[in-house]
Formats: C-alpha cells, sequence, structure tokens
C-alpha cells in the first residue's frame, strides 16, 4: 500500500497510472508532481451511516472515483503533504471498492521535495472513466454494527488526547465511543513524513493479529491512515468507522465515556 518516491519518479509516464494530489487546491497549484491531478478529498465528509446513508455514500463515492479516471487496469497512487490522512482516506476508498492496484506516497510530496525531485504547476484535467467496482462491506462499520458489536471489538480512537478525554469539544458532546482507546495518528508518522518502521509500530499496536478492529476519529480520515498503518502491520480483521465523531458525538442516544 506504499510506494517510495524512487518508484514513483520512474514510472511518471506511465499511462496505466493515476497520480492524486490530495491537498488543498493552493497547495497543489504552486507545485505538484508532473501528472498529478487534484482531489481534495478534504470535501468529502459523510456522518450518516444508516443503511441510506451508506447507500448514499457509496453512490457518491462511485461517481467521484469515476470521475477521478478509475478503472480495472488503472493503479492509483495518492499523496499527500506526508504520509498522511488525505491520500490514507483515497487509498482506503479504492480498498473499499475491491480496486487492489492502489498506494499512498510514503513521505509526501515532503521527502519528494526533499529529493529535490521535479514539479510542475500546470493543472492536469481528468480523463473520467465509467467506474463500478465491487463494495467490500468487511472494512466499513456504522454506528449500528459498533453498537451491536461493543463489546467484542477493539475500537481505536485516532484522535488527539484533548478529543479523546473530552476537553476538546467538535460536536454536540465531547468524549470518545465506550471501551475506545487511544492511540494518537500523529504517532504513526516519523518527522520526515515517512511512517515509522513496522517494529515501531507493532510496538504501539500490541494486539493479536486476529482482533477485529474499528478506528475511528472525527470524519473518518485520521482513522484511515490507522487503518493502512494496521493493515501493513498484517491485521486481517479492521474497519473504518465512516461517521466517526462527527456523527457519533452527534447522535444523543449514544452512550459516550469521558
Amino acid at each position: 500500500m506504499l510506494t517510495s518516491t524512487t518508484k514513483l519518479n520512474s514510472i511518471l509516464n506511465d499511462s496505466d497510472v493515476i497520480i492524486v494530489d490530495t491537498r488543498s487546491f493552493k497547495e497543489y497549484s504552486e507545485g505538484h508532481i508532473p501528472g498529478a491531478v487534484h482531489l481534495d478529498l478534504f470535501a468529502f465528509h459523510w456522518i450518516d451511516t444508516s443503511k441510506q446513508g451508506i447507500e448514499n455514500f457509496n453512490n457518491q463515492t462511485k461517481t467521484l472515483l469515476s470521475y477521478l479516471g478509475v478503472s480495472s487496469e488503472k493503479k492509483i497512487i495518492f499523496y499527500d503533504s506526508v504520509s498522511g490522512m488525505l491520500a490514507a482516506r483515497g487509498v482506503w476508498l479504492l480498498m473499499y471498492f475491491s480496486h487492489q492496484n492502489v498506494s499512498m506516497l510514503d513521505g509526501g510530496i515532503t521527502k519528494w521535495k526533499n529529493e529535490n525531485l521535479s514539479l510542475e504547476t500546470k493543472p492536469n484535467g481528468f480523463n473520467p472513466s465509467n467506474f463500478s467496482g465491487k463494495i467490500n462491506s468487511e472494512i466499513i462499520s456504522g454506528f449500528e454494527y459498533i453498537l451491536d458489536n461493543l463489546n467484542s471489538v477493539k475500537i481505536l480512537d485516532a484522535r488527539s488526547t484533548g478529543e479523546y478525554d473530552g476537553s476538546m469539544v467538535r460536536a454536540a458532546r465531547s468524549g470518545h465511543i465506550p471501551n475506545a482507546i487511544n492511540i494518537d495518528w500523529n504517532q504513526n508518522i516519523n518527522e520526515d513524513g515517512t511512517f515509522k518502521s513496522d517494529d515501531e509500530l507493532s510496538k504501539m499496536y500490541d494486539f493479536p493479529k486476529d482482533s477485529e478492529i474499528i478506528t475511528y476519529c472525527q470524519g473518518a480520515y485520521r482513522a484511515a491512515n490507522s487503518f493502512l498503518v494496521l493493515k501493513k502491520l498484517g491485521f486481517t480483521n479492521v474497519r473504518v468507522y465512516l461517521g466517526s465523531w462527527g456523527e457519533w458525538g452527534n447522535r444523543l442516544e449514544l452512550a459516550i465515556e469521558k
């Protein structure tokens, strides 16, 4: 799920590669990897995980991925400023639609620039497709699934300590999902923007590899980063709670802890 700067630099001109810059358009326009298209994934929050809500999310995402030009033979590489949450969200979305040939640039554009690799400022247009991937319902969770499995799954809160303990309020209520443990997603990343080594990450995520784990944050972006780390470490049963605290904290009937 990771592509190195060296590898990406060697396939920049391949016709079957789509490079996606997930940063803001301002950052993209100031300089991006040659050939990259722009898609600010932060615009696509989703906080309704009712049955109808998930169905609507699936339809919107399919339209988005068609617009991006995804098809079965394409290799999709997302990048961010670092090995960040936006690129991770892109990778998770493609995995959710069972598109296996997807990865993110380890270290993001920060590492790319540090290695003095080429940049361009001209925008690149999309070449739309008619994407129709197969939903992989085993890597997504809605609020009802958590309620049904609250005492049997590990719930991993990827937010900051302040959000977790309730001192920072970002919804109608503050706190966390009952039984959740807190490992801030920032701890996944080295100072140079790359992911930490598997040894370092394994010490942080010291759970049995067959544990069922649900990651969440505020809007399922940081949670996607932690999801990728867990998959990278060999965890086989990991889901992202799509609605995250943006949904749970605003649904007054759901239990919380502080």
